[in-house]
């Protein structure tokens, strides 16, 4: 912001345009608490000037009636903002509150609410002088009463809060009453459609914003050429989450929207300074700014009109750019405006700027403290916006000329899917594919997500592609993805697969790359990761997981194609790499959110594999999972089988075992390694003539206990579960998985029969596959062993001396177990 000789000379021409122009003048005389600096009065008048060189009309307005209408939406946003935390009670005639006007317990992020409402207020002042709608993404989602205040004032809310909530004393005082009222419905959900976060029902809303940091990731991402996205983003969120410092490296104009990430810069955390406010302020940031490659823009954080005019030059500064980029002294990484927006914390109301302003600023309850009563009534005074005056000012932001409301922005409404859909190239079964001694040919599952990734990218060309890659793309057997798209960097190397307008997003960073896919909602995604790396990804995973969840329920579920993350270098495949390479926590982790949304898989082989990837982008709204190995496998599906396979969840493998009733016994498997080791026990029990079954659970969720309507739809009917499990006593299970994982998730499967479940047991270090199997004691002996427990039958029968010795731990199991 401009300071000394500079200033003088800004504040003298803003002098001169208040006495030349009686409109301009009585807007920067500001309303209540909202002031105007000549700076921001000067940068305003330029936007005014721009716009009418362009006759540019918006929605109709005249421009400075709409920027003295902007000082009144927001004076009384923050108003009800500070109502939503105290109140239970309003009156728009203004009159003070008495003490049980107020809530018994108070709640909210107040200041931070507070601090969002003017950037907020602006972006809608801005929709309606363009005439163009924006999205709008929220990384601090505990400030939703600065969305939800506006939504409700200016009439942009979705059919929830439309249905119970306007511009009236009974309409905002069931809103301030509503927000967290705890109550809960005969049904188990929430009575309000308020949070305490942004939600399903929060108008134009697309993350929840409960995991800080992930909006900086994300937003580089989102919008398709054409659109515009106005980001709000948090100083305390700067030191939560790395790579938000990449966003230049990945933005490109031949590919993507005008974004303006804004920091609301208010130096606070929950109880102490930031990092940039410790580190030397706004000055710091601003410099790191610059050596990371964007164009800092700092300016008033208090001021809506000082957002609105923020917001307008990063767009025109972008923009200016990207048609630079052209020539031949201009390349990537273009520099990429950031607004910096500089305020206390809770400006504008009792407490700005104090610890107590992130959630109560007042620091006392105004329903049981006198002082406290007094401090919220003079201040929320200042605030206040005559009912007359209220009406006016609402109206010029309804308008909407030929462009949509915000709540109906694009990127929250994406709806994706394939114009041509090819059949997979499907690979022979392997000759006497029930005898593992005999086995010659195999084949790569990832090879088959590969090749199936490619060839819809291929077929889709009109869907934006993006695979998020943390490491080595090429040792995970992604070759002909990585030629196709390849990685996007800002200076090509000669000889690597480097492009300028890549479609790999490569970082040592997996939060990183697995928001480049989450964001990439309008087009179509890959994720692909060592499996032990992936635990990171889990919280941007979850945020989506939930939120497409509450969408379902909410009757409008997702439309953007399902994202497959796919696990492989897995932990049965780095036994080679130690302990810290040897996790299967991610998958276990999915398994346990809703299975309809959440869905993990395990491919066995090319077809299995091949059919999964194929149906993923079929799908909508769901995170796919996908646990595959690299190594080459025996292709042990047909191509029918893979697709009953897919399509039910598990399958019996009527080409071993027993069939018929005579088997009592089941040998389960869940992982491409566990199933070999598991056909290798069958044929064991087969040469010993023990009756059995032998089942694969691709998709292991659909095999448990619903628990709720969605899933009900979603896991294997009662006959399924019989065609599976039906007449099985006892039941011998190796998993991917620790054991107790999958014990748990299909309690209700079980708990009729004798259940061993074998898997990972935490043995690690530096072994072969065979041997990390050998370790955790799921190799294929062990499932022998477990079945003649289960069985009553002495191992004697079934295993010779040697393997007992080596099961023992008598000998070494080289040459014994496994070669």
């Amino acid at each position: 912001m401009a300071g000394g000789y500079e200033l003088a000379r800004i504040e003298e021409y803003a002098a001169l345009l208040r006495r030349r122009d009686a409109d301009f003048a009585r807007w920067a005389a500001g309303y209540g608490v909202i002031k105007h600096t000549a700076e921001t009065q000067v940068r305003v008048h330029d936007v005014r000037e721009r716009l009418a060189l362009r006759d540019e009309g918006g929605d109709g307005a005249l421009f400075y009636t709409l920027m003295m209408a902007l000082d009144r939406l927001t004076s009384a946003a923050l108003w009800l903002i500070v109502h939503m935390t105290y109140a239970n009670k309003v009156y728009l005639d203004g009159r003070d509150l008495k003490e049980q006007d107020f809530k018994p317990d108070p709640q909210g992020h107040t200041g931070g609410s507070l601090n969002m409402a003017p950037g907020y207020a602006a972006y809608l002042a801005l929709n309606a002088a363009t005439g163009f709608t924006r999205a709008w993404l929220m990384g601090q989602g505990h400030c939703v009463a600065a969305i939800d205040s506006l939504n409700v004032l200016v009439n942009n809310m979705t059919a929830a809060h439309a249905a119970r909530y306007d511009v009236s004393e009974a309409g905002l005082t069931r809103l301030v009453q509503d927000f967290y009222s705890y109550r809960v419905r005969a049904d188990g959900d929430p009575d309000s459609p308020l949070g305490s976060h942004v939600n399903v029902h929060t108008a134009g809303g697309m993350l929840e914003g409960g995991f800080l940091g992930f909006a900086e990731l994300l937003y580089p991402h989102m919008p398709l050429p054409g659109e515009r996205l106005t980001v709000f983003l948090s100083d305390g969120a700067f030191e939560e989450q790395r790579g938000s410092d990449w966003a230049p490296r990945w933005w490109r104009a031949e590919d993507s929207g005008i974004v303006t990430p804004i920091m609301i810069n208010n130096g606070r955390r929950i109880d102490q300074r930031t990092i940039p406010a410790q580190e030397g302020g706004t000055e710091w940031f601003v410099q790191h700014l610059r050596l990371n490659g964007f164009d800092p823009i700092v300016f008033d954080g208090r001021d809506p009109a000082a957002f609105l005019w923020a917001m307008w030059e990063m767009e025109e500064r972008l923009s200016a750019n990207a048609c630079a980029l052209g020539r031949a002294d201009c390349r990537y990484p273009a520099p990429l405006p950031y607004g910096i927006a500089v305020a206390p914390k809770g400006a504008g109301f009792y407490g700005e700027g104090t610890n107590a302003a992130h959630n109560l600023p007042l620091g006392a309850n105004p329903r049981t403290d006198p002082q406290a009563r007094v401090n919220f009534n003079e201040a929320a005074r200042n605030l206040w916006v005559p009912f007359s005056e209220l009406q006016e000012t609402l109206e010029l932001f309804q308008r909407h000329k030929n462009r949509p409301r915000e709540r109906d922005h694009p990127i929250a409404h994406r709806d994706v899917s394939l114009r041509t859909i090819s059949t997979p190239q499907w690979q022979p079964v392997t000759p006497q594919r029930a005898q593992p001694e005999n086995w010659t040919t195999s084949t790569c599952a990832m090879s088959a997500i590969d090749e199936g990734f490619v060839r819809v990218m291929q077929d889709n060309p009109h869907l934006r592609a993006r695979m998020g890659n943390p490491d080595e793309s090429r040792s995970n057997h992604m070759y002909k993805t990585l030629d196709a798209l390849k990685h996007r960097v800002t200076d090509p190397e000669h000889g690597n697969d480097e492009s300028i307008t890549g479609g790999v997003i490569t970082a040592l960073n997996e939060e990183a790359v697995v928001c480049a896919a989450l964001g990439n909602k309008g087009g179509i995604n890959i994720v692909v990761t060592y499996e032990a790396f992936a635990v990171k990804m889990q919280s941007a995973l979850r945020q989506e997981i939930i939120f497409a969840n509450h969408a379902r329920a909410a009757g409008r579920p997702p439309r953007w194609l399902a994202v497959p993350v796919v696990l492989t270098s897995h932990t049965w495949e780095n036994g080679k790499n130690e302990q810290s390479h040897q996790d299967p926590s991610l998958c276990e982790a999915l398994m346990n959110e809703p299975a309809d949304v959440s869905r993990v898989l395990f491919p066995v082989d090319y077809n299995s594999a091949a059919a999964v990837i194929a149906d993923a982008y079929q799908s909508h709204g769901e995170i796919w999972t996908l646990v595959a190995p690299k190594g080459d496998t025996p292709v042990l599906f047909t191509a029918d089988e893979a697709r009953q396979l897919l399509n039910d969840g598990a399958s019996v493998l009527r080409w071993t075992g027993h069939q018929g009733d005579q088997a009592h016994l089941a040998l389960s498997a869940v992982g491409s390694y566990q199933l070999l080791e598991i056909l290798k026990a069958s044929a064991r029990l087969r040469a010993r003539n023990i009756p059995h079954r032998v089942i694969y659970l691709l998709e292991p969720a659909r095999l448990r206990q619903p628990r709720n309507e969605r899933e009900a739809r979603h896991v294997l009917s009662e006959s399924a579960h019989a065609a599976l499990y039906g007449g099985i006593e006892r039941h011998v299970l190796i998993t991917h998985t620790h054991p107790e994982i999958l014990l748990g998730l299909l309690h209700g499967l079980h708990a009729a029969m004798q259940t061993r479940a074998l898997g990972y047991i935490n043995h690690g270090g530096t072994y072969s596959t065979s041997g990390l199997l050998f370790a955790n004691r799921c190799a294929w002996a062990h499932a022998v062993q477990a079945a003649a427990q289960l069985l009553d039958t002495p191992r004697e029968t079934l295993l010779s001396a040697e393997e007992i010795d080596a099961l023992d731990g008598k000998r070494a199991p080289h040459g014994i177990i496994f070669g």
